[in-house]
Parts: structure tokens; sequence; C-alpha cells
């Protein structure tokens, strides 16, 4: 695995966010996922001695980030309700599919699990990003250098990397298994240095 020294605090403001900010964007989400969840809590387990460095992601806010619209009162929302009817149909073309979460990689602002297959992630967000090009003049963020993952820990400050890897060395757990069946459009806001959110839509898949 390649390393790194620094950890670099993950909760900064970027532009455009700040406290209040709301933003539509397109999560899978693992509710009932309990594969999941038992991996999620192996990590936060193994991460407790290191204090508040970290910042954990309880079961509830586990995510894969998939595809942004935009900031609630810069889109409207009959936009975003049309987006959702594309992506009914859109979406309805992709079948339900099985993914591996894990292991761990690392990356200085936050514990990254990787899923595998990524085809299928990348065919629900190719739909997605068609479904909002239906309706909208441009579709917001790249369409490269997406890496599907779900991050389990972020980190809360600048510091050494060290004690971090010195945690997750030798941290024998399996990967987790989840089923993906369907897309859901959130209202997300990082009000509390954690992404919470309020369900807009859920979309299934084929």
């Amino acid at each position: 695995m390649t390393s790194f020294d620094t950890m670099r605090n993950h909760w900064w403001w970027r532009p455009g966010w700040n406290v209040g900010r709301r933003f539509y964007t397109w999560h899978l989400t693992f509710e009932g996922q309990d594969d999941v969840h038992r991996l999620a809590a192996q990590y936060r387990d193994a991460i407790v001695p290191l204090g508040s460095v970290l910042t954990p992601v309880p079961d509830q806010w586990l995510h894969l980030t998939m595809q942004g619209i935009g900031f609630v009162g810069e889109v409207q929302e009959q936009d975003v309700q049309a987006i959702v009817n594309a992506a009914k149909v859109r979406l309805a073309a992709v079948p339900a599919f099985d993914v591996q979460i894990g292991p761990h990689v690392p990356d200085p602002e936050a514990i990254l699990l990787h899923v595998h297959p990524a085809g299928p992630v990348h065919a629900v967000r190719s739909a997605i990003r068609t479904a909002i090009g239906d309706v909208l003049d441009e579709v917001p963020e790249n369409v490269d250098g997406f890496t599907p993952h779900v991050s389990v820990a972020y980190s809360a400050s600048d510091g050494p990397a060290k004690p971090i890897h010195r945690a997750l060395d030798g941290l024998d757990v399996a990967p987790a298994h989840a089923r993906i069946s369907s897309a859901e459009l959130i209202v997300i806001h990082r009000d509390n240095q954690m992404y919470e959110w309020e369900p807009f839509a859920t979309v299934p898949l084929g």
C-alpha cells in the first residue's frame, strides 16, 4: 500500500459550503445492510485508541457518493423532480447487483474502503448523469476521476498519519458484501462535521 506522512482535516469548508447549506446529490446508502455495518463497526473499534483525530461514520450515514446536482435554492425543485422521473427510466435499464466493500486503502482525509466490482457502480452513475442531462443544460461534476468507495472515518484534524497507519496495520477484517438495488437522491449537509441528509427520492434499479 502507498503510504503518506500527514493527515488533512476533511472538514474544511469547501467553496460554496457553509453552515445551513443543503445540497441535492445521489448516493448509494446501506440501510439494512448488516454486513456493511459489521465491517464499519470493526473499523470504528480499531480507531477508538486514536481519540478525536478521526471522525467515525455511524451506520446511518454510511454512503457511496455518486453524483451531485446542485445546492438547494440554486436548482429548481421542479427540475429535481424531473431528474428523478428521468432517472426512473434510465435506472430501470441497470440491473441490481452485488458488491464487495473493502479492504481499506490509504487516504490523507479518510479511511476509504474500495468497492468491487466498480463497473456496475459506474453504470448507475452514468445512468444518473444521463438523467440529469435530460433535464439540465449542463451535468455538474467531472465524468472522469470517479472511484467507488465507502468512507468509514474522516480525518478531523491536520497531523501525523503514523498513528493511523499503526492502528490499521495488520487489521484482519473480512470484506463486506452488499446488494445494490436502488439509488437515493438525498438533501445533504455537513453542519455537524458529518454528512447527514434527508431523503428526497429512492429510485429502484432494474
